[in-house]
């Protein structure tokens, strides 16, 4: 599953072929047996990413059938996530836990996708 498109994942969840807990749990697997090395993730979400994946597959056991509904992603970590740390990639911000959701994250929990965490970024998104 790790190597579909959204449009593939999709259709494994509307089909049952898969859950959105199971896929969710293959990228955590992922995640944590590669991101040591890679350091591609600042935060990982397990315990929350697997709750909302159960309440995913809650609604389309329900008839839900929205485009990202129990669709894992990740966020860089510039994009403020509430209750999550969010350092924009700067040691000055190391401490920062965001007390509100910017929109492109509202609009991804919204839409019933699954946050596994938040990937790693040039200081404040400046490149190199």
């Amino acid at each position: 599953m790790i190597e579909k498109t959204v449009a593939e994942l999709y259709s494994a969840l509307n089909s049952g072929e898969i859950s959105s807990v199971e896929l969710t749990q293959a990228y955590l697997d992922r995640i944590n047996r590669y991101n040591e090395t890679l350091n591609a993730f600042i935060t990982v979400s397990d315990e929350s990413a697997l709750s909302k994946a159960k309440q995913a597959d809650a609604l389309r056991a329900k008839g839900d059938s929205s485009p990202l509904l129990g669709i894992p992603l990740a966020h860089k970590d510039i994009f403020c996530t509430e209750g999550v740390k969010t350092t924009c990639g700067s040691k000055i911000l190391h401490n920062f836990i965001s007390p509100y959701d910017a929109t492109v994250v509202t609009r991804f929990n919204d839409a019933g996708a699954v946050m596994l965490g938040k990937t790693n970024m040039d200081e404040f998104a400046m490149g190199s």
